[in-house]
């Protein structure tokens, strides 16, 4: 077996499991499950529509290089959503269709990461903290050491790069960043990207940003900015050392459908599709088709995100009145990250009494010298419909109460 599985930590779902093991909620209360970031919106129709059409090419091997109208049709969704002008996105050398984000970050971290030119110690892969466990798997897998950049209140949520020293840098080989950002929400400003590209020059490392939220963002007149969209502005007209990940599992509410896409650098990508070509993970032809329609259409989104904005208006003060502090809506993503005395209590102690299933914070993130930056928080994934959200923040409320009368 290969020996770097041992250094694999346990999914956080599977901590929860256990965590929760024996404990017998209420039976009369439904179950409201508020842990996993799975949406739970109605997709729109044209999409199931376009599947059942496209079964007719089952008898299809897939390529890696996916179809030419999949690729098309993301490229030209980039450079509408991110400002960039016609051609600047080459459908034919900077699109890679990919089955969701979560197997592409695993496998671009396989991909990137060279331990055989690495000098004395093993090569860094940057990340923050909290963070998608993926992150910290695949550079594991890869041969890598995970560097944890703590993201907490006094950074604005964000990695602070500029209090990471040069030595870091010089071992870094990949920085993975996320914005929106889960499970904090935050967004990364176009500065803030830009300064990643700037180090990314200097230190020679690739900048992988996971856009998977890039759709879900509160202020319908400032969506976030995107890393290509930072990298066109500061001149890499190549998107030199830029990776994004983009998905329909947010945007459109089709987590099954697992499709995204990577973009960005023609150079890393070409070596990466060769890395697909021996993987075996083409998107088959039927969910390319089935994407398509929903990388083109917009209005299905606007009503996503309104159907979110709606559960924060109604959510967010129900918690800080009961917590009796402040629950800030995020600027993107579907979570609150409101802070609690110890989350591993809360969350046991909630299910047991509301039958409300929350996620500990600290499972999200990792020990550091300065501590576990998710520890004293829990995550509230606002997947539910808007009146099953409102109930859950209801029942979180009159357990709060009952334990602080």
């Amino acid at each position: 077996m290969n020996p770097r599985l041992d250094l694999l930590h346990p999914y956080p779902f599977e901590r929860l499991r256990a965590l929760l093991a024996g404990v017998r909620p209420p039976e009369s209360l439904r179950h409201v499950p508020l842990s996993i970031g799975e949406p739970k919106h109605a997709p729109p129709p044209f999409i199931a529509d376009a599947l059942v059409d496209g079964l007719r090419t089952l008898g299809t091997y897939p390529a890696t290089l996916g179809l030419a109208p999949f690729r098309e049709a993301c490229a030209r969704w980039l450079e509408r959503r991110f400002a960039l002008p016609p051609g600047a996105v080459s459908a034919d050398g900077m699109v890679l269709p990919v089955n969701g984000t979560r197997e592409a970050l695993f496998a671009f971290v396989q991909a990137a990461v060279d331990t055989a030119t690495a000098q004395q110690r093993r090569p860094l892969v940057l990340m923050p903290n909290p963070f998608y466990q993926i992150y910290e798997g695949a550079a594991l897998l890869a041969g890598a050491e995970p560097a944890f950049l703590n993201c907490t209140a006094a950074t604005g949520y964000l990695p602070d790069l500029d209090a990471v020293d040069d030595a870091t840098w010089k071992r870094c080989q990949v920085l993975l960043l996320c914005t929106p950002g889960n499970p904090t929400g935050a967004v990364m400003p176009e500065s803030y990207l830009r300064r990643a590209l700037e180090l990314a020059d200097k230190f020679d490392f690739l900048v992988g940003s996971d856009e998977c939220y890039s759709e879900l963002y509160f202020d319908e007149a400032s969506p976030p900015v995107g890393l290509l969209q930072a990298a066109w502005q500061a001149g890499h007209r190549s998107f030199e050392r830029c990776v994004v990940f983009h998905s329909l599992s947010k945007r459109s509410s089709v987590p099954g459908l697992r499709s995204g896409f990577v973009a960005g650098d023609a150079k890393f990508l070409a070596r990466f599709r060769l890395y697909r070509t021996y993987h075996g993970c083409a998107m088959p032809e039927h969910v390319q088709l089935a994407s398509i329609p929903a990388w083109q259409d917009e209005v299905h989104v606007i009503e996503n995100r309104r159907l979110y904005r709606e559960k924060f208006v109604r959510v967010a003060p129900i918690l800080g009145e009961a917590l009796q502090r402040d629950v800030p809506i995020p600027a993107g993503s579907f979570y609150l990250w409101p802070a609690v005395d110890d989350d591993e209590a809360f969350t046991r102690a909630l299910f047991e009494a509301q039958h409300v299933t929350v996620l500990p914070g600290s499972y999200l993130g990792r020990d550091t010298v300065a501590g576990n930056p998710g520890r004293g928080r829990v995550r509230i994934s606002l997947v539910a419909s808007v009146d099953d959200c409102v109930v859950a923040a209801e029942r979180i409320a009159a357990y709060v109460r009952a334990r602080d009368p």
